[in-house]
């Protein structure tokens, strides 16, 4: 039975216990080789390939591996984004390209408002005060800006950006929202969103700015100098997108001047940043390590949905969620 399982190739099943527990999906429906394994003798393990199982951009589906695989059916990515991957180059070959969308949604949604309300209100920064052994005295200095009632721009309104819009309408918050295509009246009302034309105006009105766009040629860089200077100065970007999408550069210096209130960002370029990065020293950023997906059942879902786009593309079946070029 063992040996009708297709093979998959996984990045790093064993070194991470989270991931070393969810390869029980995989096991189920392929015999898995790890990278390590794979690349001690590629000509032997490589014809018998016919997925790859990608992970954290782990591992890289580059030419040079690729040319080893000549039976491979599909690049199954774990996560929404896969700016990582040249699909164009993937498809050449006759192999699928598949993400997992829609599953990461909640638990994105999740950390974004999170981000938001700890920068907002400097949960940080009380916290570090809390368990100083130096603290004799709650200070009455720290303060934070108001989130109940203020106005959040999202920039990309696609199902996590809508989750975030139904999160925010708890805090009764003003929701602005620009996005490639309007969203239905339905779904207007339904969280109470309004839509702007042009970025400009969103960026001109929002008190918190939040970014929930896919890295593509145009997104890249889509906040500079420019969009900066059109916030307010008592305002927060948050961005659980990718980090090229932000000019960091252009970030750095409009935190430093105050051009912008802060900044909470889960994602940056690169991951992480250098240790030397101005970012890293500025008291008004708030940095988490791209945990937007990471809780359990979120990660368990990737896999799964992984896991049965591979299995799809494999056996010729119908995939549940090809990336197709527009």
């Amino acid at each position: 039975m063992e040996e009708e399982k297709p093979w998959a190739l996984l990045s790093a099943a064993g070194e991470q216990d989270y991931l070393e527990a969810l390869t029980d999906i995989m096991k189920k429906h392929f015999q898995i080789i790890c990278y390590r394994d794979f690349l001690q003798n590629p000509q032997l393990h490589g014809p018998k390939i016919q997925a790859i199982l990608v992970w954290g951009a782990c591992p890289a589906a580059k030419p040079s591996m690729l040319s080893l695989l000549p039976s491979l059916k599909v690049v199954a990515n774990g996560g929404v984004g896969i700016d990582h991957l040249d699909v164009p180059y993937i498809n050449s070959l006759g192999v699928k390209v598949t993400n997992t969308p829609g599953v990461v949604s909640d638990a994105t949604a999740d950390i974004s408002m999170g981000l938001l309300l700890a920068s907002a209100r400097k949960i940080v920064e009380g916290h570090q005060i809390a368990v100083d052994p130096k603290t004799t005295h709650i200070p009455q200095w720290l303060m934070g800006v108001e989130v109940t009632g203020s106005t959040l721009g999202i920039i990309g309104m696609g199902h996590i950006g809508f989750k975030i819009a139904q999160r925010s309408k708890g805090f009764d918050m003003k929701i602005l929202y620009y996005n490639r295509n309007r969203r239905s009246v339905e779904d207007e009302q339904a969280v109470g969103a309004s839509y702007c034309q042009n970025m400009d105006d969103l960026l001109k009105e929002s008190d918190f700015v939040m970014l929930v766009v896919n890295l593509t040629p145009e997104t890249t860089g889509l906040i500079g100098h420019r969009e900066l200077s059109l916030m307010k100065p008592t305002a927060t970007l948050v961005n659980v997108s990718r980090g090229l999408v932000v000019d960091q550069d252009a970030l750095v210096k409009a935190l430093q001047s105050g051009t912008i209130r802060a900044a909470a960002l889960d994602v940056t370029h690169p991951e992480p940043l250098p240790r030397n990065h101005p970012l890293l020293g500025l008291s008004n950023v708030l940095i988490t390590p791209h945990i937007g997906t990471n809780t359990y059942a979120t990660t368990r879902r990737m896999v799964q949905r992984m896991v049965e786009n591979a299995v799809a593309a494999v056996k010729g079946l119908p995939i549940p969620n090809e990336v197709k070029l527009k």
